[in-house]
């Protein structure tokens, strides 16, 4: 991918009353990352998007009154940026890596601590077992070394392991965590020395509040941060159904490549990345594997652009009220408490993407839709 295509689709300087409106919108009631982008779209900045959403949320069903993020909420989120020294950076913001805003569910916001210019570097992920083997962290470490050596940013979550292992190889060129919880709250503590050496050589981000202990069910999020930005993300010891092979799945879904390090068929460490060759992932046994494979890949990811301009004079025209009302009962009709594609629903309804759209922002503000990957959705039930 040239450096023109890896830049995002639209960046912007923001104003602080932008940035924190759009703060103020992300941690707004119901609104998560793809419905945070919908609202943007479809409203051209944050501040007009708070304005509508009570009324969207009533024509969703909503009977009480929707949760708006306080400004004097806000303003103490900031405040606390400013005290542990972090910046907050948009998805429209230039430093914000260019890969990760092509996601649908791009995070509209991060936190960081350290340095932004390292979010430019193309980035391949190394992620594996908590309670990796010696040989297995010894080889996470050779591996992000010889990888940052030849220009990449090496990402990782900062778990114990094979997370902590290949930072550590990778100080001296630059390394990139993601965290599960705020960005001033280091988990494990283990990790003490490593938190503060990566703070000072490399890249800590996170997109939830400063002083937030992280929670299990923050770890999938954090993990499509760590793949979204990467080129691809390479798996060293995975235990059937962990973490790693979820970040795996994630990587595939966003048109990564995904290389694994085999092991011993007596090491159940082994196990996943084992079978995420039997499935097809590119084989591993050296950064050479790697390098080879991207620099095959000259185009890198075929990925999407997703941003519209973000300031737009001539919005584009809403759906007629009587379309409005017809794709309602339509799309109730057709959600079930089982994910379904949207694609799939537009198909059904025969209603346009746009009218389609509209209705599930709608119900989404209003508690009663539930966004998954892969673009789908589900129905939560009535209030």
């Amino acid at each position: 991918m040239d450096e023109k295509q890896n830049k995002n689709p639209v960046t912007k300087i923001l104003s602080d009353k932008e940035r924190s409106d759009q703060l103020r919108l992300i941690r707004s009631e119901n609104v998560g990352p793809v419905t945070f982008h919908k609202l943007i779209e479809r409203y051209h900045n944050a501040g007009d998007a708070l304005k509508a959403l009570p009324e969207l949320a009533r024509l969703g069903g909503r009977q009480g009154k929707i949760k708006i993020c306080p400004v004097s909420t806000v303003a103490k989120e900031l405040e606390q940026y400013r005290k542990i020294n972090a910046r907050l950076i948009s998805c429209f913001d230039p430093e914000y890596p260019p890969l990760l805003t092509r996601l649908e569910d791009a995070p509209p916001l991060i936190s960081i601590i350290g340095h932004s210019h390292l979010l430019k570097k193309k980035s391949i992920a190394i992620v594996g077992s908590r309670n990796a083997s010696i040989n297995g962290q010894q080889f996470a470490t050779k591996m992000a070394r010889d990888l940052g050596s030849n220009g990449l940013l090496v990402t990782s979550g900062m778990a114990r392991g094979i997370d902590g292992a290949a930072h550590s190889g990778a100080i001296e060129t630059g390394t990139a965590a993601v965290l599960g919880g705020g960005v001033d709250v280091i988990y494990p503590k283990e990790n003490h020395d490593l938190y503060h050496r990566i703070a000072e050589n490399g890249v800590i981000i996170s997109e939830v509040p400063p002083g937030t202990k992280p929670k299990a069910r923050h770890f999938p999020a954090r993990n499509r941060i760590i793949s979204g930005m990467s080129r691809g993300i390479v798996v060293v010891e995975a235990a059937p159904r962990s973490g790693s092979l979820i970040t795996a799945r994630m990587a595939l879904e966003q048109g990564r490549e995904v290389f694994a390090v085999p092991g011993s068929a007596l090491d159940p460490r082994a196990r996943g990345s084992n079978d995420l060759i039997r499935q097809g992932a590119i084989l591993t046994e050296s950064a050479e594997d790697v390098l080879n494979e991207l620099k095959a890949q000259s185009d890198g990811p075929r990925l999407d652009q997703r941003h519209s301009e973000f300031i737009t004079k001539h919005p584009a025209t809403p759906p007629s009220e009587s379309e409005m009302k017809k794709a309602r009962a339509a799309i109730k009709d057709a959600l079930t408490t089982t994910p379904t594609a949207v694609d799939m629903i537009i198909r059904a309804t025969g209603l346009s993407p746009g009218s389609v759209a509209t209705v599930l922002l709608e119900l989404e503000l209003a508690g009663r839709l539930e966004r998954h990957p892969g673009n789908k959705v589900s129905w939560l039930g009535e209030l």
